[in-house]
């Protein structure tokens, strides 16, 4: 049954794929707080800014995990994807972890039908059919794989449908959907791999909440947006 409705879920979307952004013209912006352990660690912030055909997505997010008073991991990064129409033609981003610099820059190659990436993990060509990995797109529950937003690494990953739910979130309930995304190759090291909960809002055509476990609970959580 789940197998059937994950299908239906994929068919509805496939006939809207080429309105894709007309689901964000409404957002000029998307807060998301990060959270570890149920404490705040961070923000995850997305704004968007439309001219006509062109759309431009920008993400800010910064975290620490302190130890003691100690801060062991931190994260501040920044992106910038533009989109002509429904075709993503651009993204950048520069991001400081743990005092190591990484970095994507991505274009689309008409001519080769692909995107070129130079990234700090991967330089090469990409599919179309990739999908930056932010939270900010649904169309992450519609891809076989995704392009690091960090280091611009290829993920192929799987997407489960598990239910639908009501969530409460900042004291508001929503009516949400309840996938599953994990690497396609689960024999991965954990650090490589995918592995999310994601509760997706089709009424709004958002992700409201993202959770998963790596050095604790992590918490992605939709505080606001306009």
């Amino acid at each position: 049954m789940k197998k059937i409705l994950l299908f239906l879920f994929f068919l509805t979307y496939s006939f809207n794929s080429t309105a894709h952004m007309a689901h964000y013209n409404k957002f000029n912006k998307i807060e998301m707080e990060i959270l570890r352990d149920g404490e705040v660690i961070g923000y995850n912030y997305y704004f968007f800014k439309k001219d006509s055909d062109n759309t431009t997505v920008t993400n800010q997010l910064k975290f620490s995990v302190k130890l003691f008073g100690a801060t062991i991991f931190e994260v501040e990064s920044f992106g910038e994807e533009k989109y002509f129409k429904d075709k993503l033609i651009s993204f950048n981003s520069k991001t400081r972890q743990n005092k190591k610099d990484k970095f994507v820059q991505l274009k689309l190659n008409d001519k080769e039908n692909e995107y070129d990436i130079k990234g700090s993990s991967y330089i090469g060509g990409a599919s179309l059919e990739n999908v930056v990995g932010n939270w900010w797109s649904h169309k992450i529950l519609q891809t076989n794989s995704q392009i690091s937003p960090i280091s611009g690494s290829i993920k192929e990953q799987v997407v489960t449908f598990i239910g639908k739910e009501k969530i409460e979130l900042y004291g508001k309930i929503y009516e949400v959907e309840h996938f599953k995304l994990t690497s396609k190759d689960m024999t991965l090291p954990k650090d490589k791999r995918l592995n999310f909960d994601i509760w997706f809002d089709k009424k709004n055509a958002l992700i409201l909440k993202v959770a998963y476990s790596r050095m604790g609970n992590w918490e992605y959580k939709v505080k606001n947006f306009e």
